[in-house]
């Protein structure tokens, strides 16, 4: 889909690396265990003390990280807020059920149960910034982020909104990551985090949890980091995905050649990265294939890390050598394809340029 043209214009992010987002992309923190926690701000600096008490991280993360991106851009508030999350507040579910287990289904706290639900957090952020517009979540596991930003450009293409704060949120408890590790979605060992590529001959990633506010404008602004060119979404695609690529890049006036970096949601997992690397060596090549996951961990929404970190390369205009495939830095990149996949069935594309 050819989009009106967009603006990313502010980004904030709660991540297991530090909040500034020069350290946090070039300057990374490298991680020797498979599950890493978010690094979080002294939150007393950004919410009431009394008001904090009642919500959980999930929530005061995401309020934080909408407050910085709105802040970033300059704005005082925005046409509509839309949230993607994959588990919505899993420590809040885990405490309603914990209480109606321990207590016999009696003497059950609302509070936990209210704010247990997955559009809890958009609406916490809403009521928090005071904005009254467009407000809405989507829960499509791996492409949650995505379908929220596919909602906020059909809202852009329609005229409906000038800006949007799109954000991504999902975080991962102890007793979760016990889960799901027992699914096989995680390493037994990581050593080095930033090289989790390197050892791709297994199964399982290093995994992560954030929150990321991105602002959309249709109007540029001084502290524009890059502009969105086009997006697709597509399920269980009966087309070769290297095919699809090509007319995707045909319809936004591009061809592969044009493509400065091929930004991959690689992980670390064998399946999971053999689909990137097939595209990659069809129609890019090594030294134009780069990765953000070592940085920022596997969690269902990191795609919105994904789209923050490509934005601020364009914007620096340049791709540091640990996220490159190559293992050297690319230089002015001009325009950045961000492709990411959930199990190979859900795929998301979206091309980026400099402004």
């Amino acid at each position: 889909m050819v989009l009106k043209e967009l603006f990313i214009n502010g980004c904030g992010s709660i991540s297991i690396q530090n909040a500034a987002i020069n350290e946090c992309i070039f300057s990374p923190i490298n991680y020797s265990e498979n599950y890493v926690r978010c690094i979080e701000p002294n939150f007393k600096d950004y919410l009431d003390p009394i008001a904090a008490r009642r919500m959980s991280r999930i929530i005061k993360r995401a309020i934080v990280s909408a407050k910085n991106a709105v802040k970033e851009s300059g704005l005082e508030n925005v046409d509509a807020i839309i949230t993607g999350t994959g588990l919505g507040c899993v420590e809040d579910t885990e405490k309603f059920l914990e209480a109606m287990i321990t207590n016999d289904e009696k003497f059950l706290q609302p509070t936990y149960f209210i704010q247990s639900t997955h559009n809890t957090i958009s609406s916490q952020i809403a009521i928090n910034m005071k904005c009254h517009g467009y407000n809405n979540t989507y829960i499509h596991r791996g492409t949650s982020f995505e379908n929220a930003l596919m909602d906020a450009v059909l809202l852009f293409n329609t005229n409906e909104i000038h800006t949007a704060l799109v954000t991504g949120n999902d975080e991962l408890t102890p007793k979760y990551f016990t889960f799901l590790r027992r699914l096989g979605y995680w390493k037994n060992k990581v050593d080095n985090s930033l090289k989790i590529i390197e050892n791709n001959n297994d199964s399982g990633s290093f995994a992560g949890e954030g929150s990321v506010s991105i602002i959309f404008s249709d109007k540029k602004s001084d502290s524009s980091y890059a502009k969105l060119l086009g997006m697709d979404l597509f399920f269980k695609q009966t087309q070769p995905i290297e095919q699809k690529i090509e007319q995707f890049l045909s319809e936004c006036g591009l061809s592969t050649s044009d493509v400065s970096v091929y930004m991959t949601g690689m992980n670390g997992d064998k399946d999971n990265d053999a689909v990137y690397s097939e595209i990659s060596n069809k129609l890019f090549s090594k030294e134009n294939t780069a990765f953000y996951k070592n940085i920022c961990g596997e969690y269902y929404t990191s795609g919105a890390f994904g789209v923050m970190a490509s934005a601020y390369c364009l914007q620096q205009k340049q791709v540091p050598a640990h996220m490159m495939l190559s293992g050297n830095a690319k230089k002015d990149s001009k325009y950045i394809l961000l492709h990411n996949h959930f199990r190979n069935k859900s795929h998301s594309l979206l091309l980026l340029s400099t402004c």
